[in-house]
């Protein structure tokens, strides 16, 4: 009896070994970050940097190639600016920019620590065991901001590439064991 397989399985399964390489760099380089978050954050900054700057230019490229004519071209244009200057900024003081995306993350946990407690307390009347969950992932939220906040400006120099990297380690590991269980799911 042949096994039906959902068209992403299904795909994972004929790559195996692309998804098997692609786990095991994603875990590497979780590793190193997990290993030198410092280094991680600077570099997660720079990154973020070039991407804005690009994005930046090729927006201000394109608003001047369609006229200012078109409706949105202000905005637009803008916009293409903001990204552009937030690109070179990070660039040129990518210290700077860690701090300020470490303060962006711990907004981001205080803001949906919040909103899954508000959550939580509306799914309690209705859901019988769910609504825990909710609580506690809004709890953990809410831990993991304040420490953030609580250790600023010290907490900046490791958290974003610490929080990174354990996000690249469990992604390649769930990725590997998805490839690995597929693999087997074929042989059989």
């Amino acid at each position: 009896m042949r096994t039906v397989l959902p068209r992403d399985a299904d795909t994972i399964r004929r790559h195996v070994t692309g998804f098997l390489l692609y786990g095991a760099v994603l875990c590497l380089l979780g590793l190193f970050a997990i290993l030198a978050p410092s280094f991680a954050a600077v570099a997660i900054s720079l990154l973020l940097g070039w991407l804005l700057l690009i994005a930046g230019a090729l927006g201000i490229f394109a608003v001047f190639r369609s006229g200012s004519s078109e409706p949105g071209y202000w905005s637009n244009l803008l916009m293409s600016v903001v990204f552009l200057l937030a690109g070179a900024t990070l660039l040129w003081r990518p210290l700077a920019g860690v701090l300020t995306l470490t303060i962006i993350l711990a907004a981001y946990f205080l803001a949906t620590g919040l909103f899954k407690l508000g959550a939580a307390a509306r799914y309690r009347s209705t859901m019988a065991r769910g609504w825990t969950w909710m609580l506690v992932s809004g709890v953990i939220d809410l831990v993991l901001g304040l420490l953030i906040v609580f250790g600023l400006p010290g907490s900046a120099d490791w958290v974003l590439g610490l929080l990174v990297g354990i996000n690249l380690l469990f992604t390649g590991l769930a990725l590997v064991m998805t490839a690995m269980a597929l693999r087997t799911l074929q042989r059989s």
